[in-house]
C-alpha cells in the first residue's frame, strides 16, 4: 500500500495518507477523500489549475499515463518537454509536474507539492 504525502504553505504541516495500490484513483480524488485542498477546476485535465509536483520517495520513479490533455496543457504551460513526454511513455519514468486529476497513484509512496494557488506548483 503506498504512502502519499501532501506538502503544501496551505496546510498546517505535511499529511501521509495510505492510498490502495492497484486502485484506479487520482492524487486529486486521493487529496479530497482526505480533504486536502488541492486546487480544481474542470477535474479533466482541461484548466491546469491542480497543477502539482511529484517526488518519488521509495523505490524506482514509475510512469503514470500522460493522457493526451496533459501532455497538452503541461506542454503549454512549459512544465514539460518533448523529451521528458518520451521518457515517460518509453522508459516509464514519470516527469516532476502533473495535473492531480490525472495522476493515478502507483505502487510507490510519492510527496505531492503544491501550492494552493490554482496551477501553481
Amino acid at each position: 500500500m503506498p504512502n502519499v504525502t501532501f506538502s503544501s504553505p496551505i496546510l498546517h504541516k505535511d499529511l501521509t495518507v495510505y492510498a490502495i495500490a492497484g486502485d484506479t484513483s487520482t492524487v486529486l480524488a486521493v487529496a479530497e477523500s482526505h480533504k486536502v485542498p488541492i486546487p480544481h477546476d474542470c477535474k479533466d485535465g482541461e484548466c491546469g489549475s491542480c497543477l502539482i509536483e511529484v517526488v518519488t520517495l521509495t523505490g524506482k520513479t514509475m510512469g503514470s499515463h500522460l493522457t493526451e490533455k496533459e501532455k497538452s496543457l503541461l506542454k503549454s504551460l512549459g512544465k514539460i518537454t518533448a523529451e521528458e513526454i518520451r521518457v515517460a511513455e518509453v522508459d516509464d519514468i514519470a516527469p516532476k509536474f502533473r495535473l492531480a486529476c490525472q495522476y493515478v497513484v502507483r505502487d510507490q509512496d510519492i510527496l505531492v507539492k503544491f501550492t494552493g494557488e490554482p496551477g501553481g506548483a
